[in-house]
């Protein structure tokens, strides 16, 4: 009698049809998707062949749970999520990879003996980069490792195994959240930032008098009863003097810094990018660091020259000529640096919590693993003393006198 899980349409066969009909299928929309694919239909695979032969009641609810895991991780994998499609891959990737990794845990449970001892080294350096080191099912693992990896497996092994392996899973689960999070933080922040910079551009262009950027330099470019009036966009020479310089403010003059911001800030993102690494993160963490420096950049520029045109620095209280507004703009644009540099920092050291190994040069599970062999060696020591005792002579005995080792015996003389 056949005694193999009934699931809804057999595995292989759908398997199969996909290949057959994979070039009438939609490319996948990103890269990710098309690696989530490629493991599914691996792990799809594995299924397939565990899924040969009996099965008893235990061994069919595992197979009925991996196949469940591996249809909702197709299904977000291959979901169109339509108008929220911009802001969903988040949710799809998350479902994809927990439901890959759920699946993996329970396949663990159905492969066979060897294969278990085949993929206990794997499971070890999963454990080792992402549960902590004081953690009892590292510790657990460590003890049994070697007996593990040498085809020793005692009854409780394989949950041991799976225990590690699906702990280490919430580890990195837990890890992308956090990275996950700042991504989420520096995105919303920029989308802040932005909006703050477009009010403030929308309000000077609607009251330009009310935000001036306009200085009245003291050097007078004509006679006594003329002045001159420097604006971002605009320079107005021979102006008759008492005339108020935000009465010669542009509407696009608080644009106009903001523009002259953003290429300072423009400057400050191509110098950063010799300090970004590659990584194997899902959120493009690096990437929101970078963006929000522009708006950043935008903003700082304008403050600035406003605190010049309130005399709030000594000896800035008058710029000379347009290009000197934009130039202390472009350079209060690139000090943004020195705030955002915070946030490099912080995302930087977010990405390296993902996955590091252990910092320690003596580690739990390398110290039972040396007292396991330092064991095995002193009882390879004792056993080989005790034979070379046996095999020597010993006090008491002729050819030795109590206390003293036994004279060697001179050696024979070969004969002419």
């Amino acid at each position: 009698m056949d005694h193999s899980v009934a699931v809804p349409e057999d595995l292989s066969a759908r398997t199969r049809r996909r290949i057959a009909t994979g070039l009438r299928h939609q490319p996948p929309r990103s890269a990710w998707r098309a690696r989530a694919r490629t493991r599914i239909t691996y792990l799809e695979a594995q299924l397939n062949r565990e899924n040969v032969g009996p099965c008893p009641g235990d061994r069919k609810a595992l197979i009925e749970g991996a196949v469940s895991h591996l249809e909702k991780a197709r299904f977000a994998a291959d979901e169109k999520f339509g108008w929220r499609r911009p802001w969903s891959g988040s949710t799809a990737l998350e479902g994809v990879w927990s439901n890959l990794r759920g699946a993996e845990v329970l396949l663990l449970q159905l492969v066979s003996e060897a294969e278990v001892v085949g993929r206990a080294s794997e499971v070890m350096a999963l454990v080792k980069r992402h549960l902590h080191k004081d953690d009892p099912r590292r510790l657990r693992l460590a003890q049994r490792i070697r007996h593990i990896a040498s085809g020793n497996m005692a009854p409780g092994d394989r949950d041991l195994l799976a225990q590690a392996l699906s702990g280490a899973y919430n580890a990195l689960d837990g890890e992308l959240a956090r990275v996950r999070s700042l991504r989420n933080m520096l995105w919303t922040a920029t989308f802040v930032v932005f909006l703050g910079v477009t009010g403030i551009a929308l309000y000077g262009w609607f009251s330009p008098s009310s935000l001036s950027m306009c200085f009245t330099p003291k050097v007078s470019p004509g006679g006594a009863n003329q002045m001159a009036i420097v604006c971002p966009s605009m320079e107005y020479p021979g102006v008759p003097t008492g005339t108020s310089p935000s009465s010669k403010a542009l509407p696009r003059d608080i644009l106009t810094v903001e523009i002259a911001g953003l290429a300072g800030a423009a400057l400050t993102v191509i110098a950063s990018l010799r300090r970004i690494r590659g990584t194997s993160a899902p959120y493009m963490l690096p990437l929101a660091s970078a963006v929000l420096k522009f708006p950043t950049g935008a903003l700082s520029a304008f403050l600035g020259v406003l605190l010049i045109r309130g005399a709030f620095l000594p000896g800035l209280s008058d710029l000379d000529s347009r290009a000197q507004v934009l130039a202390w703009a472009a350079v209060f644009g690139a000090a943004q640096h020195l705030v955002t540099r915070l946030v490099d920092d912080r995302a930087q050291m977010t990405l390296s919590e993902v996955g590091r190994p252990t910092d320690a040069t003596l580690d739990p599970e390398n110290a039972a693993i040396k007292e396991v062999r330092e064991a095995e060696d002193a009882g390879t020591h004792a056993s080989q003393t005790a034979d070379r005792v046996d095999g020597a002579p010993r006090s008491g005995q002729p050819g030795s006198s109590d206390g003293e080792p036994a004279e060697e015996a001179p050696a024979e003389q070969p004969r002419q």
